[in-house]
Order: structure tokens, then sequence, then C-alpha cells
């Protein structure tokens, strides 16, 4: 076989090598969005003060007690994201100092961690806010669309895809956070877990679905009980909004 040959046969050849079921779910070409003539307008996280330079906390877009009974109030009203966004800005602000001279530059990966944590949390939770609503009111039931397509193809059916979200989340080492994400190599979707705020999340990953487990997301209702919580949070997954990032990652 002349080297023509060889070209001529190799998409065959790699057509039955990839014929059998994949990590990734259902063989095939990268996932193709339908063509969307009014595509949604990409969510607005709110985090960041344009004017001032500077990152702030959003407004929660549902009153704090809308969640319930799934998500308490009182949980709700802690003001824990605040923390994030002043660390962050520290962290922001410390690293400009040493730029311009006015900071001790042997400091560099100390600020460069805390901006790490800080943001990533700060990130997170902006996010967070967004990807639930109150439950029947855009909050629960199934995703639909292009992404229903893709949870299909990637993880063989919605029941599938719940199960492994749900025990990547119950199994979280310490607090961190569970993420249905989109690969961006692959154009699949994938369950991932993440410690702390910033640890372990692939850096091809774009998160479009996440769940807070620091215990601080759920211990005055739940308690210890943090499958009870998971459980709980399906009710006020936003499928809409979790469709806007996914097709976002996808074009």
């Amino acid at each position: 076989m002349n080297r023509r040959q060889v070209i001529a046969a190799a998409p065959a050849a790699l057509l039955v090598a990839g014929a059998g079921a994949s990590a990734f779910g259902q063989p095939g070409d990268p996932f193709k969005p339908a063509v969307i003539v009014n595509p949604a307008k990409p969510l607005d996280l709110g985090g960041w003060d344009a004017d001032n330079s500077v990152y702030k906390l959003p407004a929660l877009p549902y009153d704090k007690a809308a969640l319930e009974p799934h998500i308490d109030a009182q949980t709700m009203d802690i003001k824990h994201h605040n923390s994030y966004v002043d660390g962050a800005n520290k962290a922001a602000a410390e690293l400009r100092n040493i730029r311009e001279g006015g900071g001790d530059v042997s400091l560099v990966k100390h600020w460069s961690r805390e901006l790490s944590f800080h943001l990533s949390g700060h990130v997170n939770h902006c996010l967070f806010w967004q990807l639930m609503a109150p439950a029947g009111k855009g909050g629960g039931g199934t995703p639909s669309g292009d992404l229903a397509k893709a949870v299909d193809r990637d993880f063989g059916s919605f029941e599938k895809f719940l199960a492994q979200f749900k025990a990547a989340a119950q199994q979280v080492e310490g607090g961190g956070w569970a993420w249905l994400g989109v690969d961006r190599l692959s154009k699949r979707l994938i369950v991932v877990q993440q410690e702390k705020q910033q640890d372990m999340l692939p850096t091809a990953v774009s998160p479009i679905l996440g769940i807070d487990v620091w215990e601080h997301a759920y211990y005055l209702k739940y308690q210890n009980k943090r499958p009870d919580y998971v459980s709980a949070f399906v009710n006020v997954i936003n499928w809409k909004n979790v469709g806007t990032l996914f097709d976002g990652a996808v074009r």
C-alpha cells in the first residue's frame, strides 16, 4: 500500500476503531448545536464594578427566602460571600502594589494564592446564585434543548447524570464543590469535583452547574446530612440558566 492509499484508508480505520463506547458516553463528532435565531443573552453575574475596577457582592436574583423549603433563608442571609470579595480585592491590590515597586516581591507567591482562593470563591458563588431558582418558578425539572441532548449523549440519560453528579457532590473531601462543565477540548459534558474554592477543576472545563458543599452551605438546615442537602438542591436548579451557559461554552 502506497502513501496515498494509506491516507485514503485512514478515516475508515478510525471509524472502526471509534465504534465502541467511550468514557464520554456515545462516540461521534463533537456536539453540533442547533442554529439559534435569537440566542439568549449571556448571564450577568454581577460580580464586577467596572466603574471602580473592583470586585463587588452581587444582589441575589430572588428573595433570600424564595428557595424554601429546600434552601433555608437563614443560610442565604449569611454574608460569607462578601469575605471572598474582600479577599480578592485585597490580593489584587497587594499584587498591584508590588508591581509598582511599593511591596515585597517575595510575597508574590502568597498573594497569588490568596487571589486564586478568594477570586475563585467569589466567581463560584456568583454562578451558584444564578444557577438556582424557586422550585416551580424556574427551579427544578430537567434540562431541555441542546443541553438535554448533550446530557443523554455524554451520560446515557438524565438519571445517570444526576446519579453521578449527586455522588460527586456527596464525596467531596472536606469543603468544596461539584460541577457539571463543558470540556472545551472534547466539547463534551463532564462532572468534576473542586476542593476548597480553586483546587482540582481542570483548566479546560467551563463550569455550567455547581453545588456548594462547604458545610456552611447546609449545616443550619441539614446538619451533617450532606446527601439530604444535595437531593434538595436538585429541586431548585435553574436549568434555563444552565442551558445559557452551555450554549455559550459550546459555541
